[in-house]
């Protein structure tokens, strides 16, 4: 905890942070072959761009490749010791979040608005991607929902905030509960 209030308070440290994830953007994004391999999925780039390509979600919208990665990195950061409808339904949380007015309308916005995702704040997103998170971002892409709706999810076992939990819960999956 300490180590998270200095780095709060250390602005040089939030810089040197901000610059290397801007490097690692860069070299994700634009350098050829890079993105699958910080994937893992190196050598099979033809199946790799079929299971991430841009995915027609049941809203008539599609996610493009970068939003369904950014997401599944999330999914693995937030969810890694989850069973696989954990992670779709924290897939389904961020799809949740924006079409409400409560969040910023896009992916990115969502993901990177302070403080929403633990995973983002703690570096936790960055960690490789498994097969499982970007197949679980897919199936919350394509409007499967096991939430019923919920904007909020957290580990009961770890959660100290009292508005957390002031939150009418709709369901819990996993170590997760799921709410409103």
């Amino acid at each position: 905890m300490a180590f998270f209030l200095w780095f709060k308070e250390n602005k040089a440290a939030v810089m040197a942070t901000s610059a290397v994830m801007v490097v690692l953007i860069f070299a994700l994004a634009v350098l050829p072959g890079n993105g699958d391999a910080a994937l893992g999925l190196a050598g099979n780039s033809r199946a790799s761009k079929m299971m991430v390509a841009d995915v027609q979600v049941s809203r008539g919208s599609s996610i493009s490749r970068d939003d369904l990665i950014l997401m599944a990195r999330v999914i693995e950061g937030e969810a890694a010791d989850e069973p696989y409808i954990g992670k779709v339904a924290v897939g389904a949380v961020i799809l949740n979040r924006t079409r409400s007015g409560d969040f910023p309308h896009t992916i990115r916005g969502v993901i990177y608005q302070p403080d929403a995702f633990e995973a983002v704040t703690n570096g936790q997103y960055l960690r490789p991607l498994t097969q499982e998170s970007i197949a679980a971002a897919r199936e919350a892409a394509s409007g499967h929902d096991p939430t019923g709706g919920a904007l909020y999810y957290w580990n009961p076992a770890k959660a100290r905030s009292t508005w957390v939990w002031s939150r009418p819960i709709i369901t819990q999956i996993g170590n997760h509960v799921f709410a409103r």
